[in-house]
């Protein structure tokens, strides 16, 4: 409601600032909303947890992505992470812009999936990339997406996990 505005139903104040201020009667108001002392409406929503056909992955594959990418970077000492989800106008800004977030992302290795966008990305720092050859990465996105095309979101990020790994190699032993 704007300032100013009289509305049947509600009440008008002038706080002494000489603008009128529109504040709602409590009967006009949803259930669960108040007015706060600002003059603002909060109001309680019950929380309702996502549908299972909006979530990609049951809690078991959640699990074993978990374990999977757990179990990459431990075995090579990068560190892997995956982004599924829409990545806007431009996919591969949006995927080194995320890729910049990360902890040590020099290190890092991002695979982005946005299967709405039919986008595949892996993107490695500078010290992953020493060891991950784009010949690698390539490898492995063509394996996944062979596995996304048959309708296998969790077995294609398993499998180019495994195929990242195994192309990174073991992790490098500092002396």
């Amino acid at each position: 409601m704007a300032a100013g505005e009289a509305h049947p139903g509600s009440t008008t104040d002038h706080g002494g600032t000489g603008t009128a201020v529109v504040r709602p009667e409590s009967e006009d108001l949803p259930v669960g909303a108040v007015v706060t002392a600002s003059g603002r409406i909060s109001r309680a929503e019950e929380y309702q947890e996502p549908s299972r056909a909006e979530q990609p992955f049951t809690p078991v594959q959640m699990a074993r992505l978990d374990e999977a990418l757990t179990l990459t970077s431990r075995e090579t000492g990068l560190r892997f992470s995956v982004y599924l989800g829409d990545l806007g106008p431009d996919p591969s800004a949006r995927v080194a812009e995320l890729h910049d977030q990360l902890e040590g992302a020099s290190e890092a290795v991002l695979v982005a999936v946005s299967p709405e966008q039919r986008f595949v990305e892996v993107l490695s720092g500078a010290e992953a990339r020493s060891r991950l050859p784009d010949r690698g990465a390539k490898l492995a996105v063509m394996s996944m997406v062979a596995s996304f095309k048959e309708g296998d979101l969790l077995g294609g990020l398993l499998s180019g996990l495994r195929m990242l790994a195994d192309q990174a190699g073991g992790r490098r032993r500092t002396r």
